[in-house]
């Protein structure tokens, strides 16, 4: 992963993506560093992503094994 990402937790990564949001809508970054901010900002996100599916993983293992029904539903309204 791209500079200690990879060792991040989630909630480290998710901080750190919200303040890479918050400086490219600023508005006030020059154009190279933006897209730098952004290619950081996909990879951030990238591996919250990989952290969620692993954590949901995880809970229907643990919901096979204690013999509740696996799978999940979405939640009304999204």
């Amino acid at each position: 992963m791209t500079d200690g990402i990879g060792a991040m937790s989630f909630e480290e990564a998710m901080a750190e993506l919200e303040a890479v949001v918050r400086r490219l809508e600023s508005g006030n970054v020059a154009l190279e560093e933006s897209i730098t901010l952004y290619e950081r900002g996909a990879a951030l996100k990238k591996h919250c992503d990989d952290k969620l599916r692993a954590a949901e993983q995880r809970v229907e293992l643990i919901r096979a094994r204690d013999g509740e029904a696996q799978g999940t539903a979405p939640a009304e309204g999204f």
